[in-house]
């Protein structure tokens, strides 16, 4: 029985028993040369591009026989040793595989899995610096470039290189990769190559790489998604055995980065049709100015709002939420709005008698759903609202001389009671106050319970300098700023997030 230090105990006499068994391994073996049997063994430069090597050969290699001291007995390296070292190795190396790719599973985001694959891929070759190109075969993005140490300026730099002398170019612009099958670029020294672009070798000696190794993003199953660069400080190139495992590495990189590209389309996707429902732009009437701001989660919501120019001069001010997430909320949120803006052309200075419509509508094509709505009838030449809500919050009326919400009944969602109904109420604003409508999902953003989002709320309107109160453009991105520092876009939630002011002449 041999003794293999902190690594792996094998019955010697059992291997060829037990050679089918070993799965990965053998994938290992198929791609060591033949009659090469300590190449993946093979000791690392003592550095590379002035970094110490991050997976470094493994300790147990056998040294030879004549390495020796004095009165030392030869180590012994028969079969036996050899076939131990090769295995040692191969449990180093998937070790150190599992790890990477563990970190690598655990990103949910394609930017933070971006980051990760160039950090894993810099640690198995050996480089400082590098950058991934995203941009998948079929055209339908997202495409982006990242870096890893390196500025914005100094991609904005490569960028200017021809891209056919860069190698990402040559993987991308080449239908079926590289002339022979070659799925790899090597260039070692390229301020020694013959023929290197102008351009590229003066973007080289500016940043400060002399070697660079790039390997494509593309897999049978993902197709073409982009390709990877390491670079660099000095001459240099990875060695066969960290290639191997840069590779391995790639391909499975790649499988989870199609993930995630799907997973970034869709949400592309209901964003854009959560926005294609809302207005494109806002009505301009005589007396009022009008500001809005709207973000959707991930996964695509029901939150809403609407302004409609109404007959005498009036205008309708509306804002909603829709149970639920995905493509069958922004479906129904669409349905709701475009009734609402129905009723309240026929009935819009009642406010009860439009909610009401709505949520015997709402009863009757979908039951299994309901929603929150604020529908306000606003007569920019009196200041006055007349508004009616329906299990939704406040409004925030906003002056020089006061901040405060307006007092509104208690009433349920739509949809949850056999027959809606709730009084009216009126507001009557001072000439240069704003009236500012808006969603829960505002509130759920900032994660602290209701009660203490309210008064967040409240204080950031409050606190907004004088000049931003007469501008409802200002105003809103004021709130939105102060009540979600991290911004309404990388907030961690899935809320959708609705702000409508109304400024009063």
């Amino acid at each position: 029985m041999l003794d293999i230090p902190s690594r792996v105990r094998v019955h010697v006499e059992t291997l060829p028993a037990a050679q089918n068994d070993l799965g990965v391994f053998d994938a290992f073996e198929q791609n060591v040369p033949v009659g090469k049997p300590d190449t993946m063994n093979a000791p690392h430069p003592p550095k590379v591009a002035g970094i110490d090597s991050t997976v470094p050969a493994p300790a147990h290699t056998v040294a030879p026989a004549s390495a020796a001291a004095p009165g030392v007995p030869p180590v012994h390296t028969g079969p036996g040793a050899l076939l131990q070292d090769r295995l040692a190795g191969w449990v180093s190396d998937l070790t150190t595989l599992h790890e990477l790719t563990e970190r690598l599973v655990r990103t949910d985001a394609l930017a933070e899995a971006l980051q990760e694959l160039l950090r894993a891929g810099a640690a198995l070759v050996g480089a400082r610096r590098g950058l991934v190109v995203l941009e998948p075969g079929d055209g339908l993005g997202p495409r982006t470039t990242l870096g890893l140490g390196l500025a914005q300026a100094d991609l904005g730099h490569i960028e200017t290189v021809p891209r056919g002398s860069l190698p990402y170019g040559e993987l991308l612009d080449t239908p079926a990769g590289l002339p022979g099958g070659v799925a790899e670029i090597v260039r070692s020294d390229l301020l020694a190559e013959d023929g290197l672009d102008p351009r590229h070798r003066e973007v080289a000696r500016r940043l400060g790489f002399a070697a660079s190794y790039a390997l494509p993003l593309s897999t049978e199953a993902a197709g073409r998604l982009g390709a990877v660069v390491w670079l660099y400080d000095e001459p240099a190139e990875p060695v066969e055995r960290q290639r191997h495992l840069v590779g391995l590495y790639a391909r499975y990189a790649t499988e989870h980065l199609a993930r995630l590209v799907e997973v970034e389309r869709t949400r592309a996707s209901m964003a854009t049709m959560s926005e294609e429902l809302l207005p494109s732009r806002l009505p301009r009437v005589p007396g009022v100015q009008l500001a809005a701001r709207h973000r959707t989660g991930p996964r695509g919501g029901g939150d809403w709002y609407d302004a409609l120019p109404l007959p005498d001069a009036a205008l309708g001010l509306a804002v909603g939420s829709v149970t639920g997430s995905g493509p069958s909320a922004v479906a129904a949120m669409g349905r709701l709005r475009a009734s609402l803006r129905a009723y309240a052309v026929m009935e819009g200075e009642d406010p009860v008698a439009v909610l009401s419509d709505l949520e015997l509508l709402l009863r009757l094509t979908e039951p299994a759903r309901s929603a929150t709505a604020l529908f306000a009838y606003c007569e920019p030449a009196g200041r006055k609202l007349t508004l009616a809500g329906a299990g939704h919050c406040p409004p925030l009326l906003v002056g020089e001389r006061r901040t405060e919400f307006a007092e509104t009944s208690v009433s349920a969602p739509l949809g949850m009671l056999a027959c809606w109904e709730a009084p009216s109420v009126e507001i009557h604003a001072d000439a240069g106050e704003t009236v500012l409508l808006y969603t829960d999902g505002l509130l759920h953003r900032t994660g602290d319970p209701i009660d203490r989002a309210f008064a967040r709320l409240h204080a950031a309107a409050s606190g907004a300098p004088r000049a931003l109160r007469r501008d409802p453009e200002a105003l809103a991105d004021h709130v939105l700023r102060t009540l979600l520092p991290d911004g309404a876009d990388t907030a961690d939630s899935d809320e959708d997030v609705v702000l409508l002011a109304a400024r009063f002449e």
